[in-house]
């Protein structure tokens, strides 16, 4: 029985009202407002239109008096049944944001002090036949940290360290502080009888393509008061089960459990027993078995797994979870026993293309499901194969994992610690903490995209570095939980799983290039790289020591984070800044950019794109220095595969409609990167390489010379090497062409080179000296374009320019369109070579098949468009248009 009808809620200062007065049944309304549950206090008061909302202009400031009430959620609920003599009626709360306290009909039955952990209490006897009134308490998060010690270093915010709530509520560099409250997930009455389900444990101990073996582990869980009689264990089993007595009747229920695989409905393996309380496992072989692939090597194939559990012969629980048959792996080590760090999936080692997530919301109790199908739906059409649920955020909601299992989408986990010391020295906390993982991997492992859990977010980076500048004076608290508590709970809960500390971790440093992962914070925050353990860390902070092309010195294993500022889209900034204040270099506009150092996204665009004197400049520009330098970025990780074996920028979501790091803003409108996504992460990637003069390159996998890339803006002089990328299974066979254009699409050099056989792997297939592709026509390197493109059209065309945009010579472009006669498509022509070309609709959750692309002269391109949202596409407010020309139907 779901309690989602009929709440209201009511503000009052901390301590001003007793809880009897409140708590109990009564009628009295006034002053109470509506809300809906899920949801959390600032949306409804937006709903009622008592607080503007905290994103438009800088009402994030105005509304902190909300985290300052207190606040009461209350309903009532018809409960007419009288339960069985051994039947318990449970009160569920899958999410409490976050100090609360639950009352029945005036009794306080429970509190919870964890966003991430359900609440569970037998209100059996608290319940009434009829109406019953069901309240919860929300205290601030002030009252509850009076006396708490919160100096210890932390990011942003020095209480949050205390609170086990999403950390991103106290403010990031991307995200106003907007500490909520409220009923965040669903609530529920369970009837229990007898004996439950109380978790299901799958794995996958081998597979292949003729069989694969599953060990299924159950707990099976006593409802009423019960004695135990323990009972040996089993041979075969997970561990020994129990056997429990009524204390009154002095009988034991007979139980059984049954386990059922299927698929499409057909039965595909069994097994039933009779069973006690406790744990006990089996395994079953699947013959042929249809297995758990990434989207990018095959079908991601999920079983049905049926577990029920009968007592006395009556059928009294059941659990059905979808499951993956696949086995995973974490590479740390290659067959010469160098550092590697390269996810391997039945036997396939796999190049992680993806990025990172944050929750889809500031509001995430109140975001629909309908958001998360949206962007993970954008995620798969860029070719990501893994995303990062970052450790300051939360725990995702079931439907992010649910649709990452069925996308074949992997899922890097980190528990939520982040960028901060924890006090891992309060045993009470501790406790807290243990409980919030033990839940987190129970409830998660059976997913076949969990693919890793990590301890935490920089925290070992940080600790380190900051007892080197004297930043930090205190012990590694936290240290505890990632190195003790929480692979303790992994290796006892989920021993397949591999568990990584911290993000970054490994080598010489925490962040080091040659061990574990790392995150590149080089380019744009211009951490100077190398460093060892000990050291000072030095910044530079100016457009060389802050520039893109410092992607091409890193020799990663495997790069979890990085990431280039970009503003959000026109129209998404035009919801939420008011019409007199949304220009180029405004108070409002500068207000929605959080990160330290404002200043670096001009640095970047100063070296690259030249400094933007209007507001279409500044989005066109910091789009396409975020678009270009990701795609540099991008290429050399997946030119050295399987040297670095991952790439996730950071990254890909708004949690409000700021100018962000993200690829895809608040309103779920694609910026260019992500379109530059869609062809940097396809599964064959063509690619070119301007090389220094005078080096020699390696023909196999890019390795260690990558370091000597020419990183001067200006290139004329030295080679181009050409390049092949392939993700999957099957071998790739095609001819890259490699051809310089006039921006009047003339075609001045052309070469050919062939690929053969290339499977899961880089290879330099070719070469050219740019004095000879320039020289051929007599061609300034400022007026010309080299395109690279796959001969049987299995690749994406991919550009690259001899001089940075500041220094293109590009003419005015003439483009014209026209719609399909079904609305379903446009085809874009230009008369001249056209840069970034973009159609804007003006409108958000637009998908378009290509956007943000170059355009040689005279060629046409057809763009299919759909709306993710279902809504009808206006293609009345189309526009097309690039860097240098406008658009005309």
């Amino acid at each position: 029985m779901r309690i989602h009808d009929n709440w209201k809620i009511k503000g009052f200062a901390p301590g001003a009202v007793h809880p009897s007065d409140v708590a109990s049944s009564h009628d009295d309304d006034q002053g109470w407002l509506l809300a809906d549950v899920p949801g959390d206090v600032h949306t409804t008061l937006i709903r009622h239109r008592m607080i503007e909302h905290p994103f438009f202009r800088d009402n994030d400031q105005r509304c902190r008096w909300v985290e300052e009430q207190e606040w009461w959620y209350r309903t009532s609920f018809t409960f007419e049944e009288e339960p069985l003599p051994d039947e318990r009626v449970v009160l569920v709360f899958e999410g409490l944001d976050t100090f609360a306290t639950v009352y029945v009909n005036g009794l306080e039955v429970a509190e919870s002090a964890n966003m991430f952990v359900p609440l569970t209490v037998d209100v059996t006897r608290a319940l009434v036949r009829g109406r019953n009134t069901l309240a919860v308490r929300f205290d601030p998060v002030a009252q509850r940290l009076h006396g708490k010690d919160t100096r210890f270093w932390s990011g942003f915010s020095g209480e949050r360290i205390w609170v086990r709530k999403a950390q991103m509520h106290f403010g990031w560099d991307w995200a106003p502080r907007l500490v909520t409250a409220g009923i965040w997930k669903p609530v529920r009455l369970e009837r229990r009888r007898m004996a439950r389900v109380a978790s299901v444990a799958v794995r996958t101990l081998e597979a292949s393509e003729a069989e694969a073996t599953l060990q299924v582990a159950v707990d099976v869980a006593p409802v009423a008061s019960w004695d135990v009689k323990p009972e040996p264990q089993r041979e075969g089993g997970v561990s020994g089960a129990s056997e429990f007595v009524d204390a009154a009747t002095a009988e034991a229920p007979a139980l059984e459990v049954s386990i059922r695989l299927e698929d499409g409905g057909a039965l595909v393996a069994s097994h039933r027993q009779p069973a006690g309380f406790g744990r006990f496992g089996t395994t079953l072989r699947v013959r042929e078995p249809k297995l758990w692939w990434t989207h990018d090597l095959g079908e991601p194939h999920l079983y049905r797994l049926v577990v029920e559990v009968s007592a006395n012969g009556a059928p009294v629980d059941q659990r059905v979870l979808e499951v993956g048959i696949r086995t995973l792996e974490v590479r740390t080590r290659d067959a010469e026993g160098r550092p590697v760090f390269t996810f391997v999936l039945n036997g396939v080692p796999v190049f992680a293309k993806g990025a990172n997530w944050i929750p889809v919301d500031s509001f995430v109790a109140s975001a629909p499901d309908s958001r998360y199908l949206a962007l993970l739906e954008l995620a798969r059409e860029a070719h990501m194969n893994m995303l990062r649920v970052w450790g300051g955020g939360i725990y995702e909601k079931d439907v992010f994992y649910e649709t990452c299992d069925r996308l074949g989408i992997l899922v890097w986990q980190d528990f939520m610690f982040a960028c901060a010391l924890y006090p891992d020295f309060n045993q009470p906390f501790l406790q807290e903490v243990e409980r919030e993982v033990r839940h987190v991997v129970t409830h998660l492992r059976n997913h076949p995209c969990i693919a890793l859990w990590c301890g935490n977010n920089e925290n070992d980076w940080i600790w380190e570095r900051g007892r080197v500048t004297g930043e930090i004076d205190t012990p590694f608290y936290g240290e505890r939980i990632y190195h003790e508590l929480i692979p303790a709970v992994v290796a006892e809960l989920d021993p397949g799983r591999f568990y990584w500390p911290s993000s970054p971790y490994g080598g010489s440093d925490h962040n080091a290039a040659e061990e574990g992962d790392r995150h590149n914070w080089q380019v744009w925050h211009g951490h100077v790289y190398p460093r060892r353990f000990g050291e000072p860390e030095w910044t530079d902070f100016s457009p060389e020591g802050i520039s893109f092309r410092h992607y091409a010195e890193d020799e990663a294993r495997f790069v979890s984070e990085f990431g280039i500022h970009a503003a959000a889209n026109r129209h998404t900034l035009a919801r939420w800044i008011p019409e007199d204040e949304l220009a180029w270099n405004s108070p409002a506009l500068a207000y929605r950019n959080k990160d330290t150092h404002p200043e670096k996204g001009l640095w970047m665009m100063e070296g690259f794109t030249g400094l933007p004197r209007t507001l279409e400049k500044y989005i066109d520009f910091s789009m396409l220095t975020q678009a270009e330098g990701l795609k540099f970025g991008v290429e050399h990780y997946r030119r050295r595969k399987f040297e670095t074996s991952g790439a996730l920028i950071w990254q890909l979501n708004d949690c409000w409609p700021g100018t962000s790091w993200s690829i895809i803003d608040y309103d779920l409108l694609p910026k260019a990167a992500y379109s530059y996504a869609r062809r940097f992460f396809r599964p064959v990637l063509l690619c070119a390489r301007f090389e220094a003069a005078g080096r020699v390159p390696d023909r196999g996998a890019a390795r260690d010379s990558d370091r000597d890339s020419d990183r001067e803006s200006g290139r004329a002089s030295g080679r181009v090497t050409f390049w092949a990328v392939h993700d999957g299974r099957m071998p790739y066979t095609d001819e890259l062409v490699a051809e310089v254009l006039d921006f009047n699409g003339r075609v001045l050099w052309a070469r050919r080179f062939k690929v053969q056989d290339l499977r899961n792997a880089a290879l330099c297939v070719g070469e050219a000296e740019q004095a000879e592709m320039l020289g051929a026509g007599g061609a300034s390197p400022e007026t010309v374009v080299l395109r690279v493109r796959s001969a049987r059209g299995l690749a994406p065309d991919n550009f690259y320019y001899f001089r940075d945009p500041k220094d293109v010579r590009l003419p005015a472009a003439r483009l014209t369109w026209h719609v399909a006669g079904d609305g379903g498509a446009v085809t874009v022509t230009a008369d001249r070579h056209a840069r970034m070309v973009t159609l804007d609709f003006g409108q958000p959750m637009v998908l378009c098949s290509d956007n943000h692309f170059d355009l040689p002269a005279g060629e046409a391109r057809t763009i299919y468009v759909r709306t993710l949202d279902g809504q009808p596409v206006r293609w009345d407010r189309l526009r097309v248009r690039a860097l240098n020309g406008e658009g005309e139907a």
